[in-house]
């Protein structure tokens, strides 16, 4: 079997646009040909879109096309116009769209990946012109596709419920965890990471894009709220997202400015020690898909503290303090009790390390190949059927 993926959010560049969903891309293109050695894979990217990329194993194939799509306009235009005749000329068996839009003419059946309906659930938080693209496209896409994969339950319920697909066509498949996502356990290294960083001893870590949604602003006034019985810092990585302003302008307000601190971006390969360093790991998000850093920190055996809401009790489990993330004195006691509980944290410790293990790369590459094998079926059985009809 053939499957062409559409590669264009993969992203090697050192910023946030390296996270998420081109990580999706990139373990995805990586496990594929171990768990389907028979079948080929062909990954279309933008001009520089595998740039910088390690070498990917044999049986993923990399075409970079001419379009510079990293420009949002140009990408539409591809994905739209240029993807279709390319699908048919390279003889795909099945296309994987894996954030959400697909080429609504496709000739080969098309399994479309949603990680989240945020622009559904939030639409004040996105721009008109996209928030209205990704509402009408994720719509079409999802409804004509083959196979549609969500990567939570959640969102599975979320696809049902605002798109109308009929269940059988909707596929839960879990994110995987990065294998370098494990415990540092070098005393000396970690202390020069944090010598190297300006941290100290014991700090609560928040990671992930600075955006409305990951609700940085109820942290800050949960935090806020129990300073004087709290005695670590609060240290925030990520890159800046949209409507970042307000979380600066909270800090002054609060008067927070000599507890918490803003460390920007973090390449990928640093994660398991910011996760490692730090005495626990706060994630109080609004709404997520899936919810890696979640599943990151309990695989790097960091106690988490993170939402009641949305998918994250999904990747949590009984791994970590779960608390109603608009509820500011629950989410200050939270920060509280980790901050102070030994025992807890090193039971949510264990729990989180057994809890992570089964977020892999491998099951979930395999798991998607048997969508695929699924979606050329039906393919090729909906093709019988028009003959069929033809000749009849």
């Amino acid at each position: 079997m053939r499957v062409g993926i559409l590669g264009h959010l993969l992203s090697f560049a050192s910023d946030y646009r390296q996270a998420g969903v081109s990580r999706y891309i990139e373990f995805l293109a990586r496990n594929l040909p171990q768990v389907a050695p028979g079948d080929e894979f062909l990954l279309f990217t933008g001009p520089t879109g595998a740039r910088g990329a390690p070498q990917l194993p044999q049986g993923v194939h990399v075409l970079p096309g001419r379009l510079p799509t990293g420009r949002p306009e140009l990408r539409i235009l591809w994905e739209q116009v240029v993807a279709p005749p390319a699908l048919a000329r390279y003889r795909m068996d099945v296309v994987h769209a894996p954030v959400n839009v697909a080429p609504v003419l496709s000739p080969v059946p098309t399994v479309v990946t949603v990680h989240d309906l945020a622009f559904a659930r939030y639409p004040e938080q996105y721009p008109g012109l996209k928030q209205r693209y990704l509402n009408a496209l994720t719509r079409r896409s999802v409804r004509r596709a083959s196979r549609v994969i969500a990567v939570s339950e959640n969102t599975r319920i979320d696809v049902l419920r605002d798109y109308g697909v009929a269940p059988e066509r909707v596929v839960t498949v879990p994110n995987g965890i990065d294998p370098a996502m494990k415990p540092v356990p070098d005393d000396d290294a970690l202390a020069r990471f944090r010598g190297e960083h300006g941290l100290p001893r014991h700090f609560l870590l928040f990671v992930g894009t600075l955006q409305p949604r990951k609700n940085l602003l109820g942290l800050l006034r949960a935090y806020a709220r129990v300073r004087d019985r709290l005695d670590l810092p609060l240290v925030v990585v990520g890159g800046a997202g949209w409507h970042y302003t307000p979380i600066f302008d909270e800090v002054q307000r609060l008067g927070l400015n000599d507890r918490v601190s803003f460390a920007g971006y973090a390449a990928g390969d640093t994660l398991a020690s910011w996760y490692s360093a730090a005495t626990a790991f706060v994630f109080p998000s609004l709404y997520e898909g899936f919810g890696l850093p979640v599943a990151e920190a309990m695989a790097c055996g960091t106690a988490v503290v993170t939402s009641s809401t949305s998918s994250l009790p999904e990747v949590a489990g009984d791994a970590a303090l779960l608390v109603d993330p608009r509820d500011l004195e629950a989410l200050g006691e939270a920060l509280v009790r980790v901050a102070s509980d030994e025992a807890l944290r090193r039971n949510l410790r264990e729990r989180g390390l057994a809890r992570a293990r089964q977020f892999t790369w491998e099951r979930t590459a395999r798991e998607t190949v048997a969508v695929y094998h699924e979606a050329a079926r039906t393919g090729r059985q909906a093709r019988r059927a028009s003959v069929a009809g033809e000749r009849s």
